[in-house]
This record gives C-alpha cells, sequence and structure tokens, in this order.
C-alpha cells in the first residue's frame, strides 16, 4: 500500500472520531475525495517541475501517533524564543501540550482548533473564516483539509493586540520510526487588530517526519499582522508550507521565511489583496548544504488599486543542495497603480549546487509600476580580497560578506530577540565563531 492509498483508506479510521453533523466535517469529505483524485503532485505539473514528493511517498509514515508524550521544558527550551516572555501553543506529536503551552482568552483568544471546532463559542469565526481562502483545488491542502483536527486557533478581535508575542511550535519526538503530521492553523485580525507570531517546526531525533502544514490568515481594515516562519529542522525532517493570506482594506501583513536546516521544504506563500491601500511583504534567507532541497513558490494577487508589495528572497547554496524559488504576480485590470516589487538573489558555493529561479509578472493594468529580477553568481572576489587585505581571515572574510549579503532582509524583522537568535543560527551555518563581530 503506497502513502496515497494509505491516507485514503486511514480517513474512515479519523471518522469514528468526529461529529459527522458538523458543518466542518462536509468540508473534510469533499477534500478527501479531491485528493483521492489527484494524489501527491508530480513533476509533470509546472508548479512542481523541480521539487519531487517520490521519495517521501515511499516512506511508511504512521498517520497517527501511537502514544502520547510528555517533555519536560527543560530538554526542548532551546527551541523556543525564551528570551522574552511569549503566548505558546505546543504540539508534541500532533498532539497539544498543556503542559508546555501558555494560552489565553482574556480579551482575544489564543487556543486550539480542536475548540474552535468544538465549542460553540466559536461556531461563528470557524463557518465565516475557516477554508474560505485555502485553495480547493490544491491536493496536498485538501489532504491537509481533509484530517483538520488541531493546530492553532488565534482570534483577535477588533481594535485588539494581544499583551505578547504568539510561539506555535510543532515538536516531533520520534517515538515513531516515520511519523506523518498535518496541523491546521487558523488567524484571524479584525479591523485595527495587531498581532506577531513565531512558527516553528522541530524534530528532536533523526527518525523521518512527514509535515504537511495549512495556514490560513486573515486581516481585517487596517490591520497589522507579522508572521515569522523558521525553518531549521533535522536532515530527516520534510515539510510542506501551505499559508494562505486574505487582507482587507489598509491592512499590512508581513511574512518571514527562514529556511535553514531540513530534507526538503516546499513552501507555498499566496496573499490575495482584497481592499485598496494594502501592503504585503514576503521575505526570506535560505541557507542549504549537503543534499537540502527548498521550494519558494510565492503568488500576490493584486485585485484592488492602490496597493503595494515587496518580495525578497536571498538564497545561499554549499555542497550539492537545491533551491528554487517561483514568484508570481498578478496584476487585475482593475488593480491601477500598483506598486510591486519582486527579487530573488543566489550565490552558489559549490559547483554542484543548484538554483532554479522563475519570476513572473501578469500585469492586465497600465498605470502600475512592477519590477522583477533574480540573480546568480559566487561570491566577488575582488571583494573577499579587500577584506583579507584588512586581516579579516578568508573564513570569516566569506561570512561577513554572506551576511551582508542576507542582512536586508533580517532588518525588517520587527522582534529584537527573534532577530538575534536568526543571526546566532546563520553565523553557526556559516561556521563563524559568535565572538567575531559581524
Amino acid at each position: 500500500m503506497d502513502l496515497k492509498e494509505k491516507l485514503v483508506s486511514s480517513f474512515l479510521a479519523f471518522e469514528d472520531g468526529l461529529d459527522l453533523d458538523h458543518p466542518v466535517h462536509e468540508e473534510r469529505s469533499n477534500a478527501i475525495k479531491n485528493f483521492e483524485t489527484k494524489g501527491f503532485p508530480t513533476k509533470k505539473d509546472e508548479a512542481w517541475k523541480y521539487t519531487s514528493l517520490r521519495g517521501l511517498q515511499k516512506v511508511d509514515f504512521s498517520i497517527f501517533p501511537k502514544q502520547e508524550t510528555t517533555l519536560e521544558y527543560k530538554d526542548v527550551k532551546k527551541y523556543f524564543l525564551h528570551e522574552i516572555d511569549t503566548y505558546k501553543i505546543v504540539f508534541v506529536d500532533g498532539v497539544y501540550s498543556s503542559y508546555l503551552s501558555e494560552t489565553t482568552h482574556d480579551g482575544v483568544d489564543i487556543c486550539l482548533m480542536s475548540s474552535a471546532f468544538s465549542k460553540p463559542m466559536f461556531k461563528q469565526v470557524i463557518e465565516v473564516y475557516f477554508n474560505k481562502v485555502a485553495s480547493k483545488d490544491e491536493s496536498l491542502t485538501s489532504l491537509n483539509t481533509a484530517f483538520s483536527k488541531e493546530g492553532a486557533y488565534i482570534y483577535i478581535p477588533k481594535n485588539k493586540m494581544p499583551k505578547k508575542p504568539i510561539q506555535i511550535l510543532h515538536l516531533a519526538t520520534g517515538n515513531e520510526a516515520a511519523l506523518m503530521l498535518q496541523p491546521r492553523n487558523l488567524i484571524v485580525a479584525e479591523d485595527n487588530a495587531e498581532v506577531q507570531i513565531i512558527e516553528r517546526h522541530q524534530s528532536l531525533t533523526g527518525n523521518e517526519v512527514f509535515t504537511n502544514s495549512v495556514t490560513e490568515i486573515f486581516a481585517g481594515k487596517d490591520a497589522i499582522v507579522d508572521y515569522y516562519k523558521v525553518q531549521n529542522d533535522e536532515p530527516t525532517a520534510s515539510l510542506v508550507d501551505n499559508t494562505y493570506i486574505s487582507q482587507k482594506n489598509s491592512s499590512v501583513v508581513r511574512v518571514h521565511t527562514f529556511s535553514l536546516g531540513g530534507k526538503l521544504i516546499r513552501n507555498n506563500l499566496n496573499f490575495y489583496q482584497n481592499g485598496e491601500r494594502i501592503d504585503s511583504t514576503l521575505k526570506g534567507v535560505t541557507i542549504l548544504g549537503d543534499k537540502q532541497h527548498v521550494d519558494h513558490h510565492t503568488l500576490v494577487h493584486h485585485a484592488q488599486p492602490n496597493c503595494e508589495s515587496h518580495q525578497d528572497y536571498k538564497g545561499i547554496f554549499g555542497d550539492s543542495s537545491t533551491g528554487v524559488f517561483n514568484g508570481k504576480i498578478i496584476v487585475d485590470k482593475i488593480a491601477q497603480k500598483t506598486d510591486a516589487f519582486q527579487q530573488n538573489n543566489n550565490i552558489l558555493l559549490s559547483d554542484r549546487s543548484t538554483i532554479n529561479s522563475k519570476p513572473q509578472l501578469e500585469i492586465f493594468a497600465d498605470d502600475v509600476k512592477c519590477s522583477h529580477g533574480c540573480t546568480i553568481g559566487q561570491l566577488d572576489e575582488e571583494a573577499l580580497f579587500y577584506l583579507r587585505s584588512r586581516g579579516i581571515p578568508k573564513k570569516e572574510a566569506k561570512a561577513l560578506m554572506m551576511y551582508a549579503f542576507a542582512n536586508n532582509v533580517l532588518e525588517s524583522v520587527r522582534i529584537p530577540e527573534l532577530k538575534a537568535r536568526i543571526n546566532k543560527i546563520i553565523a553557526e551555518k556559516l561556521g563563524v565563531r559568535m565572538g567575531f563581530d559581524l
């Protein structure tokens, strides 16, 4: 039995523990039918031309964890942004950990999808927002929808802001030889609300993990959402991250993606601008080695006039690593005065490393300012010589150049402690002593 067959047959067992009369269940049933029809994407699909999931489909993943595990905070503290006080929503092998979490209903709702599905107090929000912006056509998103049960539920009412940032942490213990996880997050920031969120998926052993995640984000009028994705996992961990964002008038949504470790990472990031004077920011830093693979697929759909979008992705690829960037900007005919910027810059540190970059513009309006660009190259030998002539050792000189290359992405991180943490991780990836003054 291959992975597709196993998932489809497992859906029957999954249904046994659900309320079949719940409105969400119809969404699940339709979604599993779509996945059964389409199956996993292949390299024959244009959007998956450079990323293959065939290897993952051969692994005998457990669909449901066989046992619950309690972790001690001291053993996983390093994976939290513990330098500051935050709300925490923590899952261990897909199961909510109340011991490691800190949630709240004090003016805002920071809790679980399972609670949102089951409690009448959340019913209206679920009916309005759940599965409304996520693709009903994309097969892996449909697969997640079919098995949607647990994840983070964050609802920020009008004119509210949580007292502190929110961390969403998914931990995989390795108790299973191979485990598949499918978390589902729903984040709603109503008019004039503001929220900062940090998300991380982390394996604790070298056992194989495949995470198929879906996040829906809704930003109301004048809302501000900062979302940070920290992807620095074990070499046996694979992640398909599907994020869908709907924005209304004058909202600001910024998503930073730091892809610094893992076996295979596919980031599908989709922005839909459903109002005027919207600002959308997509930034990312990728640093890879060995045979790691990261694929960034972005979409910004400008459907109304007077909006902006800014994309800036930096990639550093060593050894036999591979990178993919496919960024699409669509500007509808009505979306006059659009200002859309897209840039993808890459450094190849090895003759064996590869990057496939495809920036795309589809413009149907005539009064717009749109630009895109892509560069692929190696470190500047003259700049490297200049730094070495100033007494900087070769290794540190290279690291300084690479750090400077990625730094403009880090500059826009609005949580200082997170910026410091990412700086540290990047320094470790580049093999630089933390004592060296960057």
